[in-house]
């Protein structure tokens, strides 16, 4: 068994609408399935990616309205990053942030990589890498229709970075239970903070990897708004998944057993400094119940939600998405 790299990351959203606008029409990624919470069908679950919605590409919000803004902290997943082609594509995304007066900082190194962090109408911290030095899984497929240029365009999720208190605790979940190893260090921009560590996982490279960063100047997060609310691994398939379920559980860490997402399965636990993970599988996909070239553009329900459509649609507030 080996994980296969990133699978994607879940954040918070107040504003479905705002949030639609701003991963469609300023960062060009594609709206692959417009549905709601599973576990809670009121609100929205939005999931952008690249023309398919490939594991690896995608990042997922839930809609809480009225949620409050995010308090930054350890036990937290405090950074997502959008991997783009080169350090070109870098420079295009400084010069777009510039001109939409989008919060943004200067072009950096972190990991051997350049990097640009960014933040979205509600404070989400996320990260440009460039891979042009990257090596290792794939990027993803452009979407024909992005306004943003093939050359330019996100092609999938980048490094995870994770803030915690106590870094062994989640080092030994990584690497004792996960597998991932772990491959360098690099300094912190963090006056006065330890080095930021990297693992990786699969064929590595920037979509395979988790930066575990240690900070002991920081209070707990209290996630809202602008926060992010767990990310996910890849598994190959069913069987995979079933053999971690059991390994999962022989390490002593309570578990939600099999979850059947419908466009994937799913497990969730906990590590010890409280974040979320899951391990999905790769497949079925996003166009297991939608054409590929219409996508995202309709509520999509899986069958056990479909009976209850029309209470489900009476609760949400309308979103244009065609």
């Amino acid at each position: 068994m080996e994980l296969l790299g990133n699978h994607h990351v879940s954040a918070m959203t107040a504003d479905a609408s705002l949030n639609l606008e701003f991963y469609t029409k300023v960062l060009g990624m594609r709206l692959v399935k417009k549905t709601v919470n599973q576990d809670d069908t009121s609100v929205y679950h939005l999931f952008y990616g690249d023309e398919k919605g490939n594991p690896g590409t995608e990042l997922t919000f839930f809609e809480i309205p009225r949620a409050a803004k995010n308090h930054e902290g350890v036990s937290s997943i405090s950074s997502i990053s959008l991997r783009v082609r080169d350090n070109q594509a870098l420079a295009f995304w400084k010069e777009q942030f510039g001109k939409l007066i989008i919060p943004h900082e200067e072009i950096v190194e972190r990991g051997g990589r350049l990097t640009l962090a960014f933040q979205d109408p509600e404070g989400q911290r996320l990260l440009m890498v460039s891979d042009q030095e990257n090596k290792g899984v794939k990027g993803g497929t452009h979407w024909k229709n992005s306004p943003i240029s093939e050359e330019n365009a996100i092609r999938g999720l980048g490094p995870i970075r994770l803030t915690v208190r106590k870094p062994e605790k989640t080092v030994a979940v990584l690497t004792n239970l996960l597998g991932f190893r772990e491959k360098e260090s690099y300094a912190s921009l963090v006056q006065n903070q330890p080095a930021i560590r990297v693992f990786e996982t699969g064929e590595g490279g920037s979509g395979a990897e988790v930066h575990i960063e240690e900070r002991s100047d920081l209070p707990f997060e209290r996630l809202g708004r602008g926060g992010v609310h767990h990310v996910a691994f890849r598994v190959k398939d069913d069987e995979e998944l079933k053999q971690w379920i059991e390994r999962i559980a022989a390490a002593g860490f309570q578990h939600s057993g099999y979850v059947d997402r419908f466009y994937f399965h799913s497990l969730y636990f906990r590590e010890p400094n409280g974040i979320l993970f899951e391990l999905a599988t790769d497949g079925p996909g996003f166009d297991t119940d939608e054409q590929l070239d219409y996508l995202g553009e309709t509520l999509a329900l899986p069958p056990f939600l479909e009976p209850k459509r029309q209470q489900i649609e009476a609760k949400l507030k309308p979103l244009n998405t065609k």
